[in-house]
């Protein structure tokens, strides 16, 4: 092979990689909004975009309030703010994440990301929510404490207001026919019981509204200080006592109080 021949095989290579490279950057172009603590990476619809970036604002004031974390600076803010990518269509959402059909979004947690696409109100108003509870929650407690499923589960349906009625609605109805899951059995299920249909609807129930007495009765500060307890590596009913002291010392005064309190709704 001469050297001509050799130079333009080498310019054509060149050429093939330019090209494949500005091929994959137009086919990731994205745009971005920041605000407080939050950065929206968005490929079409600004407006949407900035939707998403209100909302979640908004959501994070309300999360960190319920759960007593306000208080702390710079959670969240300047190079620490949380990401969101929205995808143009659940087509490639897909594509880009290898998730199963039935899936419409995901969150990683040690990376503060939130990855979803453009579905309007069913993005906005319940899968944001959920999936920041999850991330809040767990950047403060951590991966590492025994923190049982219903807590996460619960704090993360807790912040989909429109399931506090439906689940208040139906744990009375478990309570009146004694259907309910006794809480120290509710407290060993792990991750997938909320895959198993036979318990998925009373573990959610349940688990909104043990967040919502805890918070309703006792307030935000002593959850937290509940949280606290979890992450710091202490037993449930560790942290119950440590939090609550007499009030509930244990799994067993919880679902006493828990029992209780929706009776008398």
């Amino acid at each position: 092979m001469s050297r001509i021949e050799l130079s333009v095989k080498v310019l054509k290579t060149l050429v093939f990689l330019l090209l494949l490279c500005a091929t994959a950057a137009g086919a990731e172009n994205w745009q971005e909004l920041k605000g407080e603590h939050f950065e929206v990476f968005y490929l079409e619809d600004a407006k949407f975009a900035q939707d998403v970036l209100t909302r979640a604002e908004k959501y994070y004031e309300n999360i960190a309030s319920d759960l007593g974390y306000s208080r702390y600076d710079n959670f969240w803010q300047w190079d620490n703010r949380a990401k969101i990518f929205i995808y143009r269509n659940h087509a490639e959402f897909l594509k880009a994440t290898g998730k199963k059909s039935w899936v419409y979004g995901t969150a990683i947690y040690g990376e503060r990301k939130i990855i979803s696409y453009r579905w309007s109100q069913g993005f906005l108003d319940v899968l944001l929510p959920h999936e920041l509870s999850h991330l809040i929650f767990r950047d403060f407690v951590g991966f590492k404490g025994a923190v049982p499923l219903w807590l996460d589960e619960g704090i993360s349906q807790w912040e989909e207001v429109d399931k506090r009625k439906w689940a208040v609605h139906m744990v009375k109805n478990l309570i009146k026919k004694r259907d309910y899951i006794p809480l120290a059995e509710l407290t060993r299920l792990g991750a997938g019981s909320e895959n198993d249909f036979t318990v998925s609807a009373k573990l959610y129930a349940q688990a909104v509204t043990l967040v919502g007495y805890l918070i309703e009765k006792y307030g935000p500060d002593k959850f937290a200080q509940f949280c606290r307890g979890l992450r710091d590596g202490k037993s449930v009913n560790d942290a119950l006592s440590y939090a609550y002291a007499d009030a509930i010392r244990n799994i067993a005064a919880l679902e006493k109080g828990w029992l209780d309190y929706y009776k008398g709704e």
